[in-house]
């Protein structure tokens, strides 16, 4: 089974940026899709990125497009979110998930109907 890591989250002011980072182990790396998901305090855990196995395929929340991007390096086993023009709404713990399923199934993932999280990273946005 998969086993995740995130990094990367600290306090930033409006406009600034972070890079995100996640660590895997187990399984074969490159047959997982992806993703990152945020969670605000007293939200659901909402979708904001994912990339397919060989990085093929990308997808994005509308939130985020534009300043987001999240990348892979399947030598490394990490996968990578940058996060420019940050503002207080992006502000919110950022999970890891990976599954085996097509990359087009991330998208409508929950922390109810995936079983692959890290711990999560917080990110926090000032104005």
């Amino acid at each position: 089974q998969v086993q995740l890591v995130e990094s990367g989250g600290g306090l930033v002011q409006a406009g600034g940026s972070l890079r995100l980072s996640c660590a895997a182990s187990g399984g074969t790396f490159s047959r997982y899709a992806m993703g990152w998901f945020r969670q605000a305090p007293g939200k659901e855990r909402e979708f904001v990125a994912a990339i397919s196995g060989i990085s093929t395929i990308r997808y994005y929340a509308d939130s985020v497009k534009g300043r987001f991007t999240i990348s892979r390096d399947n030598a490394k086993n990490g996968v990578y979110l940058q996060m420019n023009s940050l503002n207080p709404e992006d502000t919110a713990v950022y999970y890891c998930t990976a599954t085996a399923a097509p990359v087009q199934t991330v998208r409508s993932l929950t922390a109810r109907t995936s079983n692959a999280w890290g711990q999560g990273t917080q990110v926090t946005v000032s104005s």
